[in-house]
This record gives C-alpha cells, sequence and structure tokens, in this order.
C-alpha cells in the first residue's frame, strides 16, 4: 500500500486491527420461533411499534434511519460519495387493488442527509420530481443517473447551486422505444461493477464511461433477473427472480461469460422460507403456497438482494447473501461456500432466517451495505405488494385483498440499519472533494463500499498521474500495516488498483503477467481476466504465460483461465482448451466453461441466426426482435430453451417448444398474449401468465413470432394481432384452457 495520504492509511489501519484482531467474540444464536399467528391484523404500526416486532440474532438490533413522513414508498436508496442518501419513491404503486393511476407521473428521488452523524436522518429535499416509478438510481461523482419505468433510458441529473434539488438534466442513453411488459418485469439493478461496466437486470447490454463518453456492449446468454442486483468482491453477480420463485442464481461466474445455472447450486431446502407470521397474500394460492402453519413454503417475492460487504458487523458476515422476501416479511442470510470450484448457498440458520417479523405490512424490498459499515434495508412497508397483474378479477390473492383490507395501506415507508451491539457503526465518508492521489488509500479499505466508490470516482475523474503509484500498489504485496493483521485481505487492494488501472486505459502488459505471480488467487484471477484484452488482439505472447495455470492446483484459477481463452481467436488458445479438458473433464464447472470456451463465435444469437438463414429478411427481422423480448422477459419463467425453468419436482411455467398452444391456431397464442392465462394447463398447476395487451401490435407480433419460429412454423404479423385484440376488445379478464378450447 502507498504511504501517501497517510492520515487516511492509519485511520483505515486501526478499523481493520478492530475487527482483525480476532479477540472479540460474536454470538449468533438465533431466536426461538414464536407460535406462528395465521389471521394477523394488518393494521399501521408506528416505526417504534414496527421494529418491536422484528426477530434478530442474538447481538443484532435495529435502528430507524428513516420514516414517513420524510419518505413515501421507497424501493431503492444509494449513497453518494459523502454519505448522503439517495432515495428512489414509487409514489403511485398499486395504490387500490386495480392498480389506479400507476402510469401518473408523480413519483420521486429524493436526497436525505444525516446532519449529527447519529444514523438517522434529518434533512429532506426533493432532488427530482414528477417521474414514472423510478427503479434504478445510480450516484456517479455529483451526478445521479436514474431510469424509469417503462424506458430504456438513463438520465443524468445534478444539483448546481447547492440546494439539494437537481437543476440539470443530461442524456447518458436513449432509446425512443417504450420498454415493454408489466413494471415488475422491467430493468433494475444498475450497479457499477469491479469490471468497471455498469449492469442491470433483464436488459443484455451494459455500458461504461471510457474517456468521458457511454460505450454500450451487448452481452450473450445473459442471466437476466428481476428485482434486484449485487456483486461479490470479485465483481461476480448475483440474480434473484420474483416470478420464477428462484431467489439467486447466475453466481456461478461473471455474467459476460453468460449464465450458467448448475444443479445444487442451492443446497436441499434452500428454496423453503421460515416466517414467523401466517401468510394469506400469496400469489399462488394458500392451497398451493403455504404450510399447514400458514407460513410460506417457497421463495415468491425475492427482491434487493445483497452481498454484506462491511466492516460493522460481525467478520462472520462479510460475503454473506442476504435476500429480501416481501411476501414472507423475512430477510435470508445465505452463506457463500466454494466447494471445489462451485459456489453453493447454505441457510445460515436451521429452519429459520436472519430477520422476521409479524407485522403484515413489513415489507423489505432492498438490502443495502452502508458506508458506515452496516446493513440497511428498505421496507415499502404497505399492504400490497403484488402489481395490478396478478390481483384482477380472479386471482387467488384479490379475494383475500380486499377481506384484510390490504389495498388501503399505502403511503408509507421505512429505511432502517442492521447494527450489532458489540460494534459502532462507521462514520460518514468524505470522498467527493478528495483528489484522485488522496482517495487511493480507500481502494484497500475493509468496507467494499469504499473501496468501490472510491474506485469510481478515480476512474470518473480521469486523473491518469496516479497511474504509476496504482502500479505500486499492484505490486505491492505486503502493505505497511500488513506486520499488524494476520490475514491476507490487503489483497483486495491489489485486485481495485488492477481494476482501476483499467477503467483509466491502462493494462500493462508487463504488469498482468507479473501478477500472475501474486501470492493470492484471487489476484492471479484478476490478472488472467486483463489478460483478456490482449488475447482478443490475437496476442499470442502472452499465452506462453497463461499455459501455467492449465494445471494449477486451485481449480478456480483453472476455471478462470478456461472462461479468458474463449476470446483468443488462436489455435494454441484452442489446444490449452482442449488440455484443460482433458483433465478436468469430470469436473462439474470446469468442463462447462470449456465446453462454452470451444464454440467461440458459435453464440447463441449466431445459431438462431442460422436456424432462420431461409426465412425472408422481414421475417428474419421479426424473429430477433422477438428474440430480444423473449430474453428480457419471458426467460425468466420459460427458460433459455423455451421448456419451462425446472423446481424441484415441476416446471415454473409451461414448456413453449411442442405445445398445441404455440404451434396451433396462432389466434390461441395472441389471445394468451394479450389477457394472459389462469388455472391448470394440460392438468397442472402453475402461476399465473400476465397479460401484455398494453405492448402494441407490433410487440406482441415479434414475440410470438420468435415463439412459433423455435417450433418452426408460420409468423405472426401486426395485423393477426390487431384482427384478435378487436375481437376480444370488451374482455378484461385471464382466459382458461378451457375456455381457450372452445
Amino acid at each position: 500500500m502507498l504511504k501517501n495520504n497517510r492520515g487516511a492509511s492509519l485511520i483505515l489501519l486501526f478499523t481493520v486491527l478492530a475487527i482483525g484482531c480476532g479477540e472479540v467474540e460474536y454470538k449468533d444464536k438465533i431466536y426461538e420461533k414464536p407460535e406462528i399467528v395465521y389471521d394477523a391484523p394488518v393494521d399501521f404500526l408506528s416505526p417504534e411499534e414496527s421494529m418491536k416486532t422484528f426477530y434478530l440474532p442474538e447481538g443484532y438490533k435495529v435502528e430507524l434511519v428513516a420514516s414517513e413522513p420524510m419518505i413515501y414508498e421507497p424501493v431503492a436508496i444509494a449513497w453518494d460519495g459523502d454519505g448522503k442518501m439517495y432515495v428512489a419513491e414509487m409514489d403511485t404503486y398499486m395504490q387500490d387493488v386495480d392498480g389506479t393511476g400507476t402510469d401518473e407521473p408523480i413519483s420521486k428521488v429524493k436526497l436525505l442527509e444525516d446532519l449529527d452523524g447519529d444514523g438517522k436522518m434529518d434533512k429532506r429535499t426533493i432532488f427530482i420530481d414528477n417521474l414514472v416509478l423510478p427503479r434504478m438510481i445510480l450516484p456517479l461523482d455529483d451526478r445521479l443517473i436514474v431510469n424509469e419505468t417503462y424506458t430504456y433510458n438513463l438520465w443524468s441529473y445534478r444539483d448546481t447551486d447547492g440546494d439539494g434539488v437537481a437543476d440539470e438534466k443530461t442524456a447518458i442513453y436513449t432509446n425512443p422505444n417504450r420498454r415493454g411488459g408489466n413494471l415488475e418485469h422491467q430493468q433494475s439493478g444498475l450497479i457499477w461493477n469491479l469490471d468497471n461496466w455498469i449492469y442491470m437486470t433483464t436488459i443484455p447490454y451494459r455500458f461504461r464511461f471510457t474517456k468521458g463518453e457511454v460505450e454500450i456492449d451487448t452481452l450473450d446468454n445473459y442471466p437476466g433477473g428481476q428485482w434486484g442486483l449485487t456483486q461479490d468482491d470479485m465483481g461476480t453477480m448475483y440474480y434473484g427472480s420474483a416470478g420464477g420463485e428462484n431467489p439467486a442464481y447466475g453466481f456461478q461466474q461473471p455474467a459476460v461469460y453468460g449464465h450458467v445455472n448448475l444443479e445444487g447450486r442451492l443446497s436441499e431446502g434452500f428454496i423453503e422460507p421460515w416466517p414467523v407470521v401466517g401468510t394469506l397474500d400469496v400469489q399462488g394460492g394458500i392451497e398451493h403456497r403455504t404450510r399447514e402453519d400458514g407460513t410460506l413454503n417457497h421463495f415468491t417475492g425475492v427482491a434487493g438482494q445483497e452481498i454484506f460487504r462491511g466492516d460493522k458487523l460481525p467478520p462472520s458476515a462479510y460475503g454473506d447473501l442476504f435476500i429480501p422476501e416481501p411476501v414472507g416479511r423475512l430477510i435470508r442470510r445465505a452463506k457463500v461456500k466454494n466447494e471445489n470450484g462451485k459456489k453453493v448457498l447454505y441457510n445460515a440458520y436451521d429452519q429459520k432466517e436472519f430477520m422476521a417479523s409479524t407485522d403484515l405490512n413489513f415489507r423489505p424490498v432492498q438490502a443495502q451495505t452502508g458506508p458506515d459499515g452496516c446493513l440497511y434495508i428498505v421496507d415499502m412497508y404497505r399492504g400490497i405488494i403484488q402489481e395490478s397483474n396478478w390481483t384482477r378479477e380472479g386471482s387467488k390473492i384479490r379475494p383475500v385483498i380486499v377481506r384484510k383490507g390490504l389495498d388501503k395501506n399505502i403511503g408509507k415507508g421505512r429505511i432502517y440499519r442492521i447494527v450489532h451491539e458489540q460494534i459502532k457503526p462507521g462514520g460518514k465518508p468524505d470522498l467527493l472533494d478528495k483528489t484522485a492521489d488522496e482517495l487511493l488509500d480507500y481502494l484497500g479499505h475493509p468496507n467494499g463500499w469504499y473501496r468501490n466508490t472510491a474506485q469510481k470516482l478515480i476512474i470518473l475523474k480521469g486523473d491518469k498521474s496516479v497511474v504509476p503509484k496504482l502500479k505500486e500498489m499492484a505490486l505491492d504485496n505486503e502493505p505497511f500495516w500488513a506486520e499488524f493483521i494476520g490475514n491476507d485481505d490487503y489483497a483486495l487492494g491489489r485486485i481495485h488498483a488492477l481494476w482501476t488501472l483499467e477503467g483509466l486505459g491502462i493494462v500493462d502488459k508487463n504488469l498482468i503477467i507479473e501478477k500472475f505471480k501474486d501470492q493470492d488467487a484471487r489476484v492471479k484471477m484478476t490478472a488472467i481476466r486483463l489478460s483478456e484484452a490482449f488475447l482478443k488482439n490475437g496476442d499470442e505472447d502472452i499465452l506462453p504465460h497463461l499455459e501455467q495455470f492449465v494445471s494449477d492446483q486451485d481449480i478456480n484459477i483453472v476455471n478462470q483461465l478456461a472462461l479468458s481463452l474463449r476470446y483468443s481467436p488462436s489455435k494454441k488458445s484452442t489446444e490449452l482448451l482442449n488440455k484443460i479438458q482433458e483433465k478436468f473433464k469430470d469436473h462439474e464447472v470446469v468442463s462447462i466453461s470449456v465446453e462454452e470456451s470451444l464454440k467461440k463465435d458459435d453464440s447463441e444469437l449466431q445459431m438462431l441466426k442460422k436456424r432462420i438463414s431461409d426465412r425472408s429478411n422481414g421475417d428474419k427481422n421479426r424473429i430477433l426482435n422477438g428474440y430480444d423480448i423473449y430474453k428480457q422477459l419471458c426467460i425468466t419463467c420459460h427458460g433459455a430453451d423455451l421448456k419451462g425453468v425446472p423446481t424441484e419436482n415441476s416446471l415454473i411455467a409451461p414448456p413453449l417448444i411442442g405445445s398445441s398452444r404455440v404451434m396451433g391456431d396462432k389466434d390461441v397464442l395472441i389471445r394468451i398474449l394479450l389477457n394472459g392465462l389462469i388455472g391448470p394447463v394440460d392438468g397442472k398447476e402453475y402461476g399465473i401468465m400476465m397479460a401484455m395487451k398494453d405492448n402494441d401490435n407490433n410487440w406482441i407480433a415479434n414475440v410470438t413470432s420468435y415463439i412459433r419460429s423455435m417450433n418452426d412454423t408460420t409468423l405472426v404479423s401486426p395485423r393477426d394481432v390487431r384482427d384478435v385484440r378487436e375481437k376480444y376488445a370488451d374482455r378484461d379478464s385471464y382466459w382458461t384452457m378451457k375456455e381457450l378450447a372452445q
């Protein structure tokens, strides 16, 4: 570590010593599960009353950060470099059982400030007003990127006069097309990844800032996901899908390499949540989604997950995945274990959850690591948590909502932080006015929030005068405080130094080759990833240096090599991949990585283009546009292969390959897309197929054409959709299979 900014470094040293000395023992005794209340009351509670309903392990406690009337309907939070908190509010979300007025432009992003450093917000300003359901926020420097529902657009907002209200709006990315689908199936995330690309869920592209300009890159076989996106120390992201009842997936490898969903990634019983209150309002119906005691038996409302990377909870919590489940009124804590190169998630507690509440209005929708090193929870605090597509007449949830009066509980919201009674939370950060040189020491901070924020700010400044010091940091295996701490966590500083150099446009071959010899496996893996810059350009000089990793004792290093070699067009790289395959042909993870890398240019999209090569240009365009829609929306439940996403003993949705509803009368498929489908299909119960009628005729024609093309049958035209729409214009309810058969 560099010895400039010595004061900041010494503060960091004492922080590390405080949590790393090993002298403090933290109890993690879980609570006794209370007697389950099946039909609990739905009355609003004050924040203080609601906090009394929370169950947490011994030593952990909840503190109130903000609540109504300071905030309403919060869905996402983020901090700028000085610790000011942005809060995205969906003020029009489900204000009644029919979702009346959902699309009105009256939602907001608020700016909250803690003026006295006690952890509770004291000041609020409306940073941006008149938005349509803002769903993603990303602070840059003094700018905030925002995306609204139903759009692809990304706008940068800035407060130029210091009054806490944005007065400058600049386009980062614009797309004139309306984002299709309902609001629960649109993009979220917007995280600055370790690799300096900014990722979202659902949409198969990423972007970054290169020399002040925005660079766009498309992704093949992207994991997708729904509400929530997080990353670990190596930049591997964790996805979730409420619609697919899938609490966590996509975390075996960085998303840029594509989606690998291994069997056994979730330990036995992981998908069962353990609430402390009976769950009535569940989309699949009480008979299918509850146990005998009335509690939720399956994750269904997964939202806003977070890999905790803070330094102010017990060290055992670092790197754990926290998954909010708003339908179950709980938060799962998952231990991430690397088992011979395969990541597997385990519930941290036996048939209990890290956090659970008996308050029926507790709706945790996001978890976040804060700049103070604690874990933050966004509680939308409301009655209804299902979007109106699933609360329509005929749904199983609507009668429950009406009977319990859940539709009356609106206009609230809370933000909490979880602390530990034996650890004092950190203070407020002060990074925005620091120079790039002053930010360097924070690249090794024990709190991941600081490391990522410092890297982002250095890159945005574009100050290359720090390049020599970054190289020195990357080479420094033993920073000056290493003798005081008995572990190698300071390797994270070297990793961030390497990626910060990459973000500044510096990938030094000699430095990368030197880092192949680093004492830490994570740094070696980082160097292998960064060598892709040379592999893509056909540089064969680096291949002999990579060859040493073919037989590395660390299977994670071998797997990274197998992933990275796909970018080299040379025969030598193919030879290395074949060597890896021969040596690790029985290894579940490595064999898949090699198989995918050997395809090289034979991507999923290119295979589709080959499949439809004999169709007309107009049909090709329709199918390819439909493919994009399918990948953004339908894949969550129907799967990449259109055969349905499997659960333990069933499928989330019916297969689309070989289906008579797909291959037969095209009007049937169009009717299902327009109005949705409810009830058993081929004698099996699935979730509700939502209505897509809010999308235009061309959109419906594109996605149905893609589905039918994968069944090698005729396509659907916008005129076909128009005719069906007009014929059933008065219908507002779901179809059933019995009706469609008639």
